[in-house]
């Protein structure tokens, strides 16, 4: 397992393939998914979701090297007693920080749709003692999320992986307070000196083809980041009769 590992992490980083690697890389075919197989979506391939045994590259100790996290959380401008989501959250590498930052007050609504990720999540944030994370096992078309409830919705390359986009996006929107925001950070597809293989890349162009149908304005861009895009998006009210 110990070797099967280190191909996840390898493959996951690196574009190109490696020989005689029997990779478990979210682009494999061969690898488990708790998925339906990959189709396209607004003439985008959807990529499989990463699975749960490649869940120690989500808190490599060069994470925040290669993504500047410290900066993409302070443009959250998450706040105490807020309630926020950290949607696909993994083994909760953002969860924790989140858990932190809307303290004293605040909850973070935890959901992935990978029990073994929960499972992770739950041990990590034991550990570390924090008390206001509620797991929830989401589906591949709903989020399970409650109504107008939330100030903000992170998806931290984690949109591309949706097999359900718009039953995705249409429970998010509804999850959302008047004013909430739905915050997508996702590796830059125009970018090729960004290591990420081209099917979990998304370019800036791509988000708001896919997303201004389904409901949501862009408000706010942060494009400073090394390797992603981390764009803002509200609900686009309909106007006023």
């Amino acid at each position: 397992m110990a070797m099967q590992l280190r191909w996840v992490l390898v493959a996951l980083l690196l574009p190109g393939p490696i020989p005689g690697a029997s990779l478990l890389c979210a682009e494999d075919p061969a690898a488990p998914t708790e998925t339906p197989p990959p189709r396209e979506y607004r003439g985008r391939r959807i990529a499989q979701t990463m699975h749960y045994t490649g869940a120690p590259w989500l808190t490599r100790e060069s994470r925040e090297r290669e993504e500047d996290c410290s900066t993409m959380l302070q443009q959250l401008d998450v706040r105490p007693g807020m309630t926020v989501c950290d949607m696909g959250c993994g083994n909760g590498f953002y969860t924790l920080k989140l858990a932190r930052l809307v303290q004293p007050g605040g909850r973070v609504l935890a959901v992935d749709i990978q029990p073994e990720m929960l499972r992770l999540l739950q041990a990590r944030a034991a550990e570390a003692e924090l008390k206001n994370i509620e797991l929830i096992e989401g589906d591949v078309d709903d989020p399970k999320l409650p109504a107008n409830q939330l100030d903000l919705i992170l998806c931290v390359d984690v949109y591309h992986e949706f097999s359900h986009p718009e039953e995705m996006l249409a429970e998010m929107r509804a999850a959302l307070r008047p004013g909430g925001r739905l915050v997508l950070v996702e590796f830059r597809g125009e970018d090729p000196d960004v290591p990420i293989k081209p099917l979990h890349k998304m370019s800036r162009q791509q988000v708001v083809k896919e997303l201004e149908p389904n409901g949501f304005r862009l408000v706010r861009e942060f494009q400073k980041l090394p390797w992603q895009h981390m764009m803002f998006f509200q609900r686009a009210e309909p106007p006023a009769p």
